[in-house]
């Protein structure tokens, strides 16, 4: 019980060290200390300290299953093997949300250190700037949503966790997007510090990119891990399906990739400086939006305001606050904007870079719109609608051709200079071929419409020029190349997996077959197994092809017992080509068991793709650049 106390007092002490940082940091603007800079860097210290402590005291709780927390009681159980007890610790509201603030003061701890290049005022802003951000969510974390608050009498047992959620990956996903949502406090704090004081030049964009690149990365592994958590343990079958939850990390992604190729025109020509600072709101605007929705559980059910009032009027000020005061910032110092005098030329690298920004944020205005529409109408007029893959489909597809077009083209042009392309005769070359390799692909598989089959033709395009970047050795160029090329082959893999992809759905008893295609899908038999906090149905099925090999796929139906949840696990047979991906699922009041079999071509090179879009973001981090 003492860790309730320690992490809750360690909380306190957290608030009074940030409104010291804070009011410290405003006395500093009108006269510097260094005495006071000194102890400013203590103090950046020791909040992000007490924020440790009170996050390894929660984690404590968990570990000993201290259910006289209120937390531990909602999302633990005895029988919880150790590590889900400690991911358990942010697989809740509570404990994301102290995850969330650990991060958040670690990142200002670090930027503290690491910017002594820069001008100490815009240190002293970025510092308050960030302040405002921390003790906003020590106030909410405190007020609204105390991981250390107490229940009495003490329960002998807690309610368990979701099962869903008792996963490797899962328990690995949350930190690592957070890592992504987190970086962008300290570019949204850096870049309102620098237009306050008139530095958003490429002296700034060099400092800030890092960071820029860092929250990039993190985003990109964490919206991957998160992928194949929901690919192989909710049953889908896919890698996306534009679910809410999926498009609330994706839409700050987005904004990310076009803050990413802003500041590199930044730092390069000193154009685009009004973009990046909008891209650098947006994207933590957009960051702080998507895990509050998550976590708040405004995206599963409206009615989440009604069941907690207080929680949700906090979200809604919080966030309308930092937008607010963000663009009134924004735009009462624009005037500090130095604007470069030079003009784009059409085609050149930055103007391919602007025109590509543009798509991104029609990409990212569709996916707002898809995922925030629903919420809202139901909140109006009690009316319930779905928005899933045919209206994002219909609306991004048709502008992904001409984004992917520009995408290709834009590597081989120079900075400044309007000269059309380098290396013509190449891209003709590849040009050519593939218009011949989609024809193939349209001939022999058929029933594709026009919008596909130029799509289809466009990622081939941008897949050879991209490989044709990667191996010529141009090792100044290298991560761009690596990222380009990991993206040109997850937009083609995902291509060919749609076009390629075979599944069949039907009801089955032990002893039934069924075709499928050249193959036979037999029901052998069905066992029972059990474990410490979880019983199963292990289904037994028997593919045979027409080269008589025979695979054996043994699905499972889970009921756990605390808390009482059925849940389906998929048994998935990886090769370097195809994905087999077996799930079954009780039929209510009859002797079937449903069955879903699916043949995912190219799966495994939609995960390779994502991580060598990583890669490539973190050999740009790690590279010196000139001074």
């Amino acid at each position: 019980m003492i860790f309730n106390y320690i992490g809750n007092y360690s909380l306190i002490i957290s608030v009074i060290i940030s409104l010291t940082i804070f009011f410290l940091s405003i006395s500093n603007l009108q006269k510097i200390n260094i005495q006071k800079k000194i102890n400013l860097n203590k103090l950046n210290f020791f909040q992000f300290f007490f924020v440790l402590v009170s996050f390894f005291s929660l984690v404590a709780l968990f570990v000993l299953s201290e259910f006289s927390n209120i937390t531990v009681f909602n999302n633990s159980h005895t029988t919880k093997p150790l590590f889900y007890k400690i991911s358990g610790t942010w697989g809740n509201h509570e404990g994301s949300l102290l995850l969330w603030l650990l991060i958040l003061t670690l990142s200002l701890f670090i930027y503290f250190l690491s910017s002594k290049s820069r001008p100490i005022k815009e240190r002293l802003l970025t510092l308050i700037f960030q302040e405002v951000i921390i003790i906003g969510f020590l106030i909410f974390l405190i007020k609204t949503s105390n991981p250390f608050n107490q229940v009495f009498p003490i329960p002998k047992e807690g309610l368990g966790l979701n099962p869903i959620l008792q996963d490797p990956i899962l328990a690995i996903h949350p930190p690592v997007l957070y890592l992504g949502y987190v970086s962008t406090s300290i570019i949204f704090s850096s870049s309102l510090a620098s237009l306050v004081q008139g530095n958003v030049n490429n002296l700034w964009a060099k400092h800030i990119k890092k960071w820029i690149f860092a929250s990039w990365i993190f985003l990109t592994i964490g919206i991957l891990l998160g992928s194949i958590w929901a690919y192989y343990e909710l049953g889908w079958g896919g890698f996306w399906f534009w679910d809410p939850v999926e498009n609330i990390s994706l839409m700050p992604w987005l904004s990310l990739t076009a803050l990413l190729h802003c500041i590199l025109v930044l730092e390069k020509r000193s154009l685009l400086s009004s973009w990046t600072i909008i891209l650098s709101i947006s994207t933590f605007t957009l960051s702080v939006c998507g895990t509050f929705l998550v976590r708040s559980g405004i995206l599963n059910s409206v009615h989440t305001f009604a069941n907690d009032p207080e929680r949700g009027l906090f979200i809604l000020i919080f966030l309308f606050i930092l937008v607010f005061l963000s663009l009134v910032i924004y735009f009462l110092f624009e005037k500090n904007l130095k604007t470069n005098n030079n003009k784009f030329n059409l085609f050149t690298k930055e103007s391919s870079i602007l025109i590509n920004n543009w798509f991104i944020m029609y990409f990212l205005s569709v996916i707002l719109i898809g995922t925030i529409y629903p919420i809202f109408l139901e909140v109006l007029s009690d009316q319930k609608i779905s928005v899933g893959p045919p209206f994002f489909n219909k609306l991004l597809i048709p502008f992904l051709i001409p984004f992917l077009i520009f995408m290709s083209i834009g590597p081989n042009l120079n900075w400044i200079k309007n000269k059309i392309f380098r290396n013509k005769t190449q891209l003709i070359i590849f040009f050519i071929l593939n218009l011949t390799l989609s024809f193939f692909i349209i001939k022999i598989f058929g029933k594709i419409t026009l919008t596909f089959s130029i799509l289809l033709a466009a990622s081939f395009y941008l897949f050879f020029i991209t490989f044709k970047d990667l191996i010529k050795k141009d090792y100044k160029n290298i991560s761009q190349a690596i990222s380009h090329f990991g993206f040109s082959l997850l937009i083609l893999s995902i291509l060919m997996n749609s076009i390629l992809s075979k599944e069949i759905i039907a009801n089955l008893k032990v002893g039934e077959e069924i075709k499928f295609m050249e193959s036979t899908i037999k029901f052998k038999k069905v066992e029972n197994s059990s474990r410490s906090n979880f019983k199963s149905l292990v289904g037994f099925f028997e593919i045979n092809n027409k080269d008589d090999k025979k695979f054996l796929f043994k699905p499972e139906i889970r009921i756990y017992n605390q808390p009482q949840v059925i849940t389906s696990e998929a048994d998935i047979k990886t090769n370097f080509f195809k994905d087999k991906f077996f799930v079954i699922n009780l039929v209510k009041g009859e002797n079937y068991f449903n069955i879903r079999y699916q043949e995912k071509p190219l799966m495994i090179w939609i995960w390779l793709s994502t991580i060598l879009i990583a890669i490539g973001g973190s050999v740009s981090f790690f590279k010196r650049y000139e001074k």
